[in-house]
């Protein structure tokens, strides 16, 4: 069961703090302290200091997030040509950036080459024929197929293929003159600090093969996974580092190759706020207990991942001392989906009302990215920041 939590909540910095108290903006918005996004990196870099990070640039794709990474020397995984240019026009060259969608279009494959990107993910022979084509010198890693167990957010079936057939795509790869390698992920906000020691007793396999055949692998890259802060408590990022380091040592020994990692969400979600406002407070019989609370931002706001209760936010609400009861927590539109939470048990004041303003903790992550252009009339989330050099 959750309650609403005080205005001392972890998560909201200072800076946002401040921000929130100051001229009050029309809801729904979200704020990110960037001096956050720069801890964060900093706390992954010492926890993996081996890998060469590349933020996943779909988490938050902020211009102003973007150039603090950079600053602190981030790499960036895109996905689009959307993403290249993005990061481009913020001053990342290619060498700095690896395509890590498996599935592009022959014109995004020359457009990420001729932006001098070197570095391309696939899972399927027909993606490795483009990029026999189009990217023939460049270092091509195979992903492989994870369950997620462990995940809150599974990544699985869509992306990767099994190993078997991932033995098949690198000799071709190699054949093709491609120095390859394996990439895989343990799932979005991966909660098992194990999870990357069983992916990578599979990709110690394959090299294995690799090798037997004087193929040399040239990267492995290990994903993303790490965790943002929401309802259920996940371990330190230390705890991942440690388990990652011995992974790898029980693994390969000191033989590894080139060791790359894709962040997302714990670069960015607990940076970043999301102020609401309450529509109305509601009932659906007279004698019910539980109350519904409907906010100006839901599903189509930028709150996809509360689909199925899968993420679980923390909300900040006036008055969090008062006596609080049961609440239905839903969006703004007309479609039914457009609830938030009916199955997690969340507790607000009953002295919430309409006008009301609530605060949704660790939401820089897939909140502006995921809200639509305008369903229903309602506009996309809008975004700002602070700290950094600001």
């Amino acid at each position: 069961m959750a309650t609403a939590e005080s205005t001392r909540a972890p998560g909201l910095t200072r800076a946002i703090q401040t921000f929130l108290d100051g001229e009050p903006r029309p809801t729904p918005f979200l704020v990110i302290d960037l001096d956050v996004v720069s801890e964060r990196y900093d706390s992954l870099a010492a926890a993996l200091p081996e890998a060469d990070i590349f933020y996943a640039v779909k988490a938050n794709p902020d211009p102003d997030v973007l150039r603090t990474l950079l600053a602190r020397g981030c790499r960036f995984d895109v996905a689009s040509v959307g993403e290249i240019d993005l990061c481009t026009s913020i001053g990342a060259t290619g060498e700095q950036m690896s395509f890590g969608n498996t599935i592009k279009k022959v014109d995004a494959i020359r457009h990420a080459y001729e932006a001098g990107i070197r570095l391309f993910a696939f899972d399927a022979m027909s993606e490795l024929e483009k990029l026999d084509r189009l990217a023939p010198d460049a270092t091509v890693f195979c992903r492989v197929l994870c369950d997620g167990s462990g995940a809150d957010w599974p990544l699985s079936r869509k992306f990767g293929c099994a190993p078997d057939l991932a033995v098949d795509l690198l000799f071709a790869a190699a054949a093709s003159g491609h120095p390859v390698g394996v990439s895989f992920h343990v799932g979005s906000q991966q909660r098992d600090v194990g999870a990357w020691d069983r992916a990578l007793a599979m990709v110690a396999d394959l090299f294995a093969a690799l090798r037997g055949c004087d193929i040399e692998p040239a990267v492995v890259n290990i994903g993303g996974g790490f965790p943002g802060t929401y309802l259920e408590p996940a371990p330190a990022i230390e705890e991942y580092g440690a388990a990652i380091r011995r992974a790898l040592a029980r693994r390969f020994g000191t033989h590894l190759p080139r060791l790359i990692a894709e962040p997302g969400r714990y670069m960015v979600a607990d940076a970043g706020v999301v102020e609401t406002e309450v529509v109305s407070v509601t009932k659906k019989a007279r004698f019910d207990e539980q109350r519904w609370v409907f906010l100006d931002v839901g599903t189509y706001g930028g709150l996809a991942e509360a689909a199925g209760e899968a993420l679980r936010y923390r909300f900040v609400t006036p008055r969090a001392h008062d006596t609080a009861g049961p609440v239905v927590i839903a969006g703004p539109t007309c479609d039914s989906v457009d609830i938030l939470y009916e199955q997690t048990t969340y507790q607000f004041p009953l002295s919430l009302e309409a006008g009301d303003r609530i605060q949704i903790l660790g939401a820089g992550a897939y909140t502006t990215t995921c809200s639509s252009v305008g369903f229903n009339g309602f506009p996309p989330l809008a975004a700002y920041v602070v700290g950094g050099d600001r």
